[in-house]
C-alpha cells in the first residue's frame, strides 16, 4: 500500500499540464485521451501491483522453502543420531536391502515377513557330554554311569554386531551345558559359536560368533533383527513365530496374541509372557514372534508350552530381553581355560534345586557345606551354611552352573560373588569379591556326602547331589 500511495502521488505532482484553450467540439476528443491516459495509469498499477504480488509470494516462498529444509535436516540429524545411539547399546535397525514396510507402519502379508525375517534367524545346535545310565547297569546290582555327547537343538536372532563378533540371541536353556555350539545362517552354512553371557532366571543368552570366521557371502546374505515394542501388542493382533521347529530347519507359524502379561507358576522368571497360539514346538525355543510389520517382539520359548494342551505357546517379551540382552552383548567374551590355568573357590557345595527351595524356604542355588581352611572362598568371606546364588554377574541354580563357569576362569582372576547368608531364619544377601585359587589338577572332582536332614537355616549338611570344586 505504500509503494501504491507513493505512485498516485508522482503521478498527480508530475501531470503535463495543456495551456492551449481548448474549443467545445474538441472536449469529446478530450474525453477520449484523457480516458486512454487513465487506461494506462490503471494498467501499471495493476502491472505494479501483479510484480508486487509476485515478488512477494517468491520470497515467502523461498523462506518456506528454506525454514522447511532447515527443518528437515535437523530432523535428519536428529533421526541419525538416535539411530547412532541405539547401534552402541541394541542393535536394532535392518539392513538397506530390507524390502519391509515397518517403517511406514503398514501390515505386511505372512510371506512377505518370512521374507524379510529369515536373514536374522539362525538355528544353534548345542554339543555336550552328559552321564547317562550304562545299560548294563539295569541287569546287576550298582549304578554305573557312562558318558555320551548329547545333541540339542535351538534357534536364534541376529540381534548386534561389534568391532569382531556377530551378537546373536536365545534362550539359556538352548544353550546351557554345551560344551561345543554352531550356529547355522539362512545359506545353510554352519559356524563355531561361543556363550557371550547367559541369564538363566530369565531364561535369555547371547552367543558371538567371530566375524574373521564368518564368509563374506553368508555376510552379505544375513541381517540385523529391527526389534519391535512388545508394549504396544494388543490381544487378538495377529503374529509369526519363526525357528528351527523340532531341528527341521527354519519354519513359520502365525496366529494372533492370545494374551500378555501372563504369569507362569513353571517360569523363574517374575516377568509376564506372551501367549499366542502359533505353534511353537521343541527347537523353536530362542526364535523369533513378529508383529505385521516384521519386528520381534518376542522371544519364544517352547520350554513354557505344555504338552497336555494345544494352542499355548508362550514367549518372552522383547520389553524384558532388550536390557538383559544389551547387557549380555557388553560382556567379555570367554574361552574355557587350560588345565594349568584352571581355578577353584575352595567349598564343598551342594545344589538347591527349585523343589527343595521351596519345601525348606532355602534360596536356589549353590548350598555352601563346607569352606576349606586358607582358601579363596574363606579369604573372600564365604561362610559354610550360606547359599551361592550368582558367580560374575549370572546366576547359579546348581553344582553343575558353578562348574562350568568355572571353566572360563583362570587362576588368580578377581570376580564377584552373590550368596545368601542366613539370618534368624531368613536369608540375607550379599556381595563379595573373590580372587580365585589354582585348582589341584590331581584332584578328582567327587560328590559331596549324603547325610540324613535336608540343609537348614542352621547350615547342617543334607541329602543333595554335591561336589568339592578343586
Amino acid at each position: 500500500m505504500e509503494e501504491y500511495g507513493s505512485y498516485n502521488w508522482n503521478q498527480q505532482g508530475n501531470e503535463p499540464q495543456n495551456n492551449t484553450p481548448m474549443e467545445p467540439k474538441k472536449q469529446p476528443g478530450k474525453r477520449n485521451g484523457n480516458g486512454a491516459r487513465w487506461a494506462k495509469k490503471i494498467g501499471a498499477v495493476a502491472l505494479s501491483a501483479v510484480l508486487f504480488g509476485g515478488v512477494a509470494g517468491g520470497v515467502f516462498t523461498g523462506v518456506t522453502y528454506a525454514t522447511g529444509a532447515t527443518a528437515k535436516a535437523q530432523s535428519t540429524q536428529t533421526d541419525s543420531s538416535k539411530q547412532e545411539t541405539t547401534k552402541t547399546t541394541l542393535q536394532t535397525t535392518t539392513s538397506s536391502g530390507s524390502t519391509g514396510s515397518s517403517a511406514s507402519g503398514q501390515s505386511l502379508d505372512v510371506s512377505s515377513i518370512a521374507k524379510n525375517a529369515m536373514p536374522s534367524i539362525v538355528a544353534i545346535t548345542n554339543k555336550s557330554v552328559q552321564e547317562v545310565q550304562d545299560y548294563f547297569s539295569m541287569f546287576s546290582r550298582g549304578s554305573g554311569t557312562q558318558e555320551q555327547e548329547v545333541e540339542s537343538q535351538g534357534s536364534g536372532i541376529i540381534i548386534g554386531q561389534n568391532d569382531s563378533e556377530l551378537l546373536i540371541a536365545t534362550n539359556n536353556h538352548v544353550v546351557e551345558d554345551a560344551d561345543t555350539l554352531s550356529v547355522c545362517f539362512v545359506d545353510d552354512q554352519a559356524y563355531e559359536a561361543t556363550v557371550k553371557g547367559t541369564d538363566a532366571d530369565n531364561d535369555l543368552a547371547v552367543i558371538a560368533v567371530k566375524l574373521s570366521d564368518i564368509s563374506d557371502d553368508t555376510m552379505s546374505q544375513i541381517k540385523i533383527a529391527e526389534i519391535g515394542d512388545s508394549d504396544q501388542l494388543q490381544v487378538g493382533e495377529q503374529v509369526v513365530a519363526i525357528g528351527n521347529a523340532l531341528g527341521y530347519g527354519q519354519s513359520v507359524t502365525t496366529g494372533i496374541v492370545s494374551a500378555v502379561n501372563r504369569q507362569l507358576e513353571d517360569s523363574d522368571s517374575e516377568n509376564g509372557f506372551i501367549q499366542t497360539d502359533a505353534a511353537i514346538n521343541p527347537g523353536n525355543s530362542g526364535g523369533a514372534l513378529l508383529n505385521m510389520q516384521g519386528q520381534v517382539i518376542g522371544i519364544n520359548s517352547a520350554k513354557l508350552a505344555s504338552t497336555e494342551v494345544e494352542g499355548m505357546g508362550y514367549a518372552i517379551p522383547v520389553s524384558t530381553a532388550s536390557p538383559i540382552f544389551e547387557d549380555l552383548m557388553n560382556r567379555q567374551t570367554r574361552t574355557k581355560v587350560s588345565s594349568d590355568q584352571a581355578a577353584a573357590l575352595g567349598i564343598k557345595g551342594q545344589t538347591v534345586d527349585s523343589s527343595i527351595a521351596e519345601a525348606y524356604g532355602i534360596p536356589q542355588g549353590v548350598y555352601v557345606a563346607e569352606v576349606e581352611k586358607g582358601s579363596a572362598a574363606e579369604k573372600a568371606g564365604i561362610t559354610s551354611g550360606s547359599v551361592i546364588t550368582k558367580f560374575d554377574g549370572t546366576s547359579v541354580k546348581s553344582m553343575d552352573d558353578l562348574k562350568s563357569q568355572l571353566e572360563y576362569y583362570a587362576a588368580g582372576e578377581t570376580v564377584d560373588l552373590v550368596v545368601k547368608i542366613a539370618d534368624n531364619g531368613s536369608y540375607v544377601e550379599k556381595s563379595l569379591t573373590i580372587t580365585l585359587d589354582k585348582a589341584d589338577t590331581s584332584t578328582t572332582v567327587q560328590n559331596g556326602q549324603q547325610g540324613q536332614n535336608q540343609p537348614g537355616a542352621s547350615g547342617q549338611d543334607g541329602n543333595l547331589q554335591g561336589s568339592i570344586l578343586r
